[in-house]
């Protein structure tokens, strides 16, 4: 289920860089593995705006994912 749908919303992380799936679940707008790997294989997720299917994407602080009308920064 994703939740938080809306405008643009910063999501902080530790490091330089984190994977697709992990900050998917650090975002909070899936609840498990298993609907990381649901939404990345129905197309339903972008970065940068393009549709990404690879759970372990590089993502680094002011890329831009959006799952269903959510739209978050890594920051």
């Amino acid at each position: 289920m994703v939740r938080h749908a809306g405008r643009m919303r910063e999501v902080s992380i530790r490091d330089d860089v984190i994977r697709l799936g992990q900050f998917l679940k650090l975002a909070d707008v899936v609840e498990a593995g298993a609907e990381v790997r649901t939404v990345l294989a129905n197309g339903d997720v972008q970065v940068n705006g393009e549709v990404e299917t690879r759970r372990g994407r590089q993502l680094r602080r002011g890329d831009e994912v959006t799952l269903a009308g959510v739209q978050l920064r890594v920051g």
